[in-house]
């Protein structure tokens, strides 16, 4: 990922520098898991432990020899320990090293992602909580339909990211599995005892099976769990950048002191925030996809995969984390404008109370198919002339056989629509442990 994008605690994990460290981490793990089962000398240890490093930019030059990132990292490596090198490496193929490391890795960026996710859940908890009984017009096809509140919206939000929440725990802990059972994964050279003493000196569960590598359904999972939670938080931005736009200016991005929206029209105060996140989420969309042609490989192996997860799986992790972190932020200052919202609620005429007619028409004995014909023709006469819903409705005498000009006006009455509104954004917010 691009710095501009790339969070620097998260970036950190995928650097070469990390990942030969943790390549060397699990190398000195096997030596001890095997010293410990009766088969390297304890002196042997403590020279490799002692001695045991490497340098990246050599490790880079010897590789353009070998042409095998593996191998000129272990010739680096025993070119500081000695003949104690012998030890290291010995009953390993690559790929013990290599998926096992990917796994650390991918499990480490995880809980970077889980514990911002975590924290735009409060976010989310905190400003849903904030508008809870803030009017705004619901809108479905993006044309007023019936009232909502923007507490709502957010509340919305948050049971969603509870759930991205919950996925990415899952992923995490699918991909938490090591293997360190050989070329196909028989354990031919070493014993499945030492692969589970080296899993549990890293901190991850041995695979139950493999092959020369960890399935990649597993790596699938955890991408295509990013991709989910990069597709909420573009739902997410795309409806904020509806509500900033000029015709509704309900929500608008926070605009700082300096900041500048366009370099021809002074005027201008963009979503610009929202578009990026828009934008990243197509990408971490995409690498999803990738993960998923990763699972078919030849027989026990083959090394099309490796490829594509050396680029995927730090950029999706780095720009999730980027998104996730940037949205909470976005959303802290976001600027809310109830009093705009309350305009555009009462832009419509009284349209959205059209339900409520027809269901109190039908309750006087009607027919549905009379009742939406009566209610249907009003609604059609107040869009075109602009005529407020209730004012059609009293000088139609068909309609008003069923009705007095009393319960007319308690129906499209503000106390009638709000009080019922309430009292299921009370239950709704209760329902989800508020």
């Amino acid at each position: 990922m691009i710095p501009r994008y790339s969070p620097k605690e998260i970036s950190a994990i995928w650097t070469e520098e990390a990942k030969f460290q943790r390549w060397l981490q699990l190398e000195i793990a096997a030596v001890e898991a095997r010293m410990e089962a009766g088969l390297v000398p304890v002196e042997a240890l403590a020279v490799i432990r002692e001695k045991a490093t490497f340098n990246v930019e050599e490790i880079l030059e010897i590789e353009k020899e070998t042409k095998h990132d593996v191998i000129a990292f272990l010739t680096n490596v025993a070119g500081y320990v000695g003949p104690h090198s012998r030890y290291i490496h010995e009953g390993l193929t690559s790929s013990d090293v290599v998926d096992t490391c990917l796994a650390m890795q991918m499990r480490d960026a995880g809980k970077i992602l889980i514990a911002d996710i975590k924290s735009l859940v409060e976010v989310l908890a905190k400003r849903a909580q904030e508008f809870k009984y803030t009017l705004e017009m619901g809108r479905t096809h993006g044309i007023h339909a019936e009232p909502t509140t923007f507490g709502l919206k957010l509340l919305l939000w948050h049971q969603e990211m509870l759930r991205n929440l919950e996925r990415m725990e899952k992923a995490v802990a699918t991909i938490s599995v090591g293997k360190i059972s050989g070329a196909v994964g028989t354990y031919q050279h070493l014993s499945p005892d030492i692969e589970a003493a080296v899993c549990r000196k890293l901190g991850l569960e041995p695979s139950s099976i493999s092959t020369q590598i960890l399935q990649r359904d597993r790596h699938a999972e955890y991408a295509t769990t990013m991709a989910i939670i990069a597709s909420s938080i573009e739902k997410f931005s795309v409806e904020l950048r509806h509500l900033q736009r000029t015709e509704v200016r309900e929500a608008e991005e926070f605009f700082s002191k300096g900041q500048k929206g366009s370099s021809a029209m002074p005027h201008k105060r963009n979503p610009i925030t929202f578009e990026r996140l828009t934008g990243m989420a197509r990408v971490v969309r995409s690498n999803s996809i990738a993960a998923m042609e990763n699972v078919a490989l030849w027989h026990e192996r083959d090394i099309s995969h490796s490829s594509v997860e050396r680029i995927i799986m730090p950029d999706s992790t780095t720009a999730l984390c980027y998104m996730l972190r940037t949205f909470s932020e976005a959303l802290t200052t976001l600027l809310v404008y109830p009093e705009r919202m309350e305009e555009n609620f009462n832009s419509s005429y009284g349209l959205t109370t059209s339900q409520t007619l027809l269901l109190a028409l039908t309750a006087k004995g009607l027919t549905r198919e009379d009742a939406y014909r009566m209610v249907q023709r009003n609604a059609m006469e107040s869009w075109s002339t602009k005529v407020h819903l209730r004012e059609l409705v009293l000088g139609d005498e068909e309609l008003m056989k069923n009705f007095t000009p009393e319960e007319i006006a308690e129906l499209f009455s503000a106390d009638h629509i709000l009080g019922k509104l309430k009292t299921s954004v009370d239950t709704i917010f209760k329902r989800n442990g508020f």
